[in-house]
């Protein structure tokens, strides 16, 4: 299923009024999920996930951004998600408020919403389950199937953007010894319009070598990818 653009305004409302709700039920259980998984993971990775309503509150601090489409989030600590979810949820009803009357724009918008969050996980089930529900919250917003190009160039997306890693360390952990590993590398996602995006690759050390750059330090390593990719579309992405 793919939004439809030939309906009647009215019926197109209910569609995407539909979805909406949808989706907020997906959030909501997410948010339902227990919030300790077990005592020993509490010991051994001090894990215990957000609750729903503080991570509102902390995204309230930063309405604006929370709220915008391209503002770009980092959970270093994700766990299965409970914080980029609802980073997600926001940028979508933005998405919707801004490029509901347009099922194109509306598509490749909440495309670059999910491309502009990204996590890293100790725990390799955790990370898996992050993009999994940041996945279900995407798909439910639009209404997609699984097999929807769409979907595929998202879960994509969410395999690079969602690490398996240390974050204290910034490397990948490896999967074979569960140290860390090779350096974590983010893609830096654009929108470029008309259906085709961006991607230039940056290590996550590097970015956090510098806090601030001085006028003119424009060529600075900090700003220089490790690889830069072709234009992409949504049916490249997917395959």
């Amino acid at each position: 299923m793919t939004i439809g653009t030939g309906a009647s305004p009215s019926a197109l409302k209910r569609r995407q009024d539909g979805r909406v709700a949808h989706a907020k039920k997906v959030l909501d259980a997410v948010a339902a999920k227990p919030l300790v998984k077990s005592r020993q993971r509490v010991q051994d990775h001090a894990e215990v996930l957000t609750p729903a309503w503080l991570v509102d509150d902390m995204l309230d601090l930063v309405k604006d951004e929370s709220e915008r489409i391209d503002s770009r989030f980092l959970e270093p600590a994700c766990g299965d998600g409970n914080f980029l979810v609802r980073v997600l949820a926001r940028k979508l009803r933005t998405v919707k408020a801004r490029y509901g009357k347009s099922g194109f724009e509306t598509r490749h918008q909440a495309l670059l919403a999910v491309m502009s969050i990204y996590g890293i996980e100790i725990q390799a089930d955790n990370a898996a389950d992050c993009r999994t529900n940041l996945l279900d919250v995407f798909r439910a917003f639009l209404g997609l199937d699984a097999e929807d190009d769409l979907v595929r160039a998202a879960t994509a997306v969410l395999e690079v953007n969602i690490v398996h890693g240390d974050a204290l360390a910034m490397r990948r952990v490896n999967p074979e010894t569960g140290f860390p590993g090779l350096p974590i590398v983010f893609p830096e996602w654009g929108y470029l319009g008309r259906g085709k995006y961006q991607r230039r690759d940056f290590r996550l050390d590097v970015l956090a070598s510098r806090s601030t750059v001085m006028t003119g330090e424009y060529d600075h390593v900090v700003f220089q990818p490790v690889r830069s990719h072709p234009q992409m579309t949504v049916k490249e992405l997917a395959e």
